[in-house]
């Protein structure tokens, strides 16, 4: 593991800051008590790091007095939680982009089958493979949107997705909208004050650099939830009721707070307008380098200010799990292949030919050197 050259950030960033190592090594051995269910001091110290790191993260969202936050397992979790907790009929409509990742778009699957209410694609340019603002403006005239879900930046291409304008468009209809932040919290700077978004999901070990474990959700309060998971939160306990609207009842069963620990340290490393420029900088090397390879198919948005962090490509002639193989081991560099858990967008990118897309991810401890080494290695595949 030591000497892989690491292009998975996607997935999960690795490494991990070393506070983030030393805080959770620290936390478990001398603090790792259940918050919320004593009044000894362990269990305090407990809660306060539970309430710091939830101020943290306000901070990082600039969202400080505008909204809460509610801690999940995973994004999956928190997407779980919030459209298992709103209100569904028949006549709703929701729209998603064509770059939803599984833990939205197998969520919506299911409740539509339960409830049976319609989910439409937001209009994309397939020749820039932006959203087109224009005809999803058009889109909502026609069809009035109820529930608009969007990624903030795809895990497939790495576009940044125009969240403010879509959100702007909704709310002209009262939508609710809910964000897929896992690919962009804690890389991106941004302020939710002045965003009209109800929902921002976050995964803390991709792009906060923390830990598995710990995930959760920015929650505005202006839509109301209905508690999705039931169980013991320390507090009430007479009652068998979960109350909704309330963000205790959000978060039932013991919280993990040796992840907590691991986020709250790695936020405190966060500093995304740098993160951003760099890894834009990373990514547009990357492509201008993939660019010179004869046989590579490269799927990039057209404007470059709207992609960081991820570079999606195909060689001729080969599947792309082949490419992945080949690059572990011959010359021990870790992609990703495949669809990506994105069950729409592969259409349009006419990647089906071959199984999907290679896809190199880049996190804060990627090197040049390191992209240079994949770009060296890509070539002499595309020359066997």
């Amino acid at each position: 593991m030591e000497n892989c050259i690491y292009f998975d950030n996607a997935a999960t960033t690795y490494p991990k800051p070393e506070e983030v190592y030393e805080t959770m090594d620290y936390v478990n051995r001398h603090g790792a008590v259940n918050a919320g269910r004593g009044s000894y001091a362990l269990a305090r110290e407990a809660a306060t790091l539970i309430s710091d790191t939830k101020k943290s993260i306000l901070k990082l969202a600039d969202a400080d007095d505008v909204a809460e936050v509610v801690f999940t397992a995973s994004a999956t979790f928190a997407s779980n939680q919030i459209f298992g907790g709103l209100e569904w009929s028949k006549e709703d409509v929701v729209y998603v982009t064509p770059y939803e990742h599984n833990a939205t778009a197998r969520v919506l699957h299911a409740l539509k089958e339960k409830y049976h209410f319609s989910i439409e694609l937001l209009e994309l340019n397939p020749e820039t493979l932006e959203l087109d603002l224009e005809k999803i403006q058009f889109q909502f005239s026609r069809k009035a949107p109820t529930v608009v879900v969007m990624t903030h930046v795809s895990n497939t291409i790495g576009y940044v997705v125009p969240i403010k304008e879509v959100a702007n468009l909704a709310k002209k209809y009262n939508a609710t909208t809910i964000v897929d932040g896992a690919q962009a919290f804690g890389l991106l700077p941004f302020s939710l004050k002045q965003m009209p978004i109800d929902f921002y999901i976050f995964a803390g070990h991709k792009t906060m650099y923390g830990p598995f474990g710990v995930g959760g959700f920015i929650w505005k309060g202006s839509v109301s939830l209905h508690p999705f998971l039931a169980g013991g939160t320390g507090s009430d306990s007479l009652n068998l009721d979960m109350k909704s609207g309330d963000e205790v009842m959000l978060e039932p069963g013991s919280p993990n707070l040796i992840a907590i620990a691991g986020l709250q340290a790695a936020i405190e490393t966060l500093k995304p307008a740098e993160l951003m420029q760099r890894e834009q900088q990373l990514t547009a090397y990357l492509v201008e380098q993939l660019r010179t390879i004869s046989g590579v198919t490269l799927y990039t948005p057209y404007n470059r200010t709207n992609h960081v962090g991820i570079v999606a490509f195909n060689l001729e002639g080969y599947q792309s799990a082949d490419v992945g193989m080949i690059l572990d081991e011959d010359y021990n560099i870790a992609v990703r292949t495949g669809y990506q858990c994105a069950p729409y967008i592969h259409d349009v990118l006419e990647d089906k030919e071959h199984l999907g897309i290679v896809r190199a991810s880049i996190g804060r401890y990627t090197t040049k050197e390191e992209i240079d080494s994949l770009v060296k290695a890509v070539r002499e595949i595309a020359e066997e």
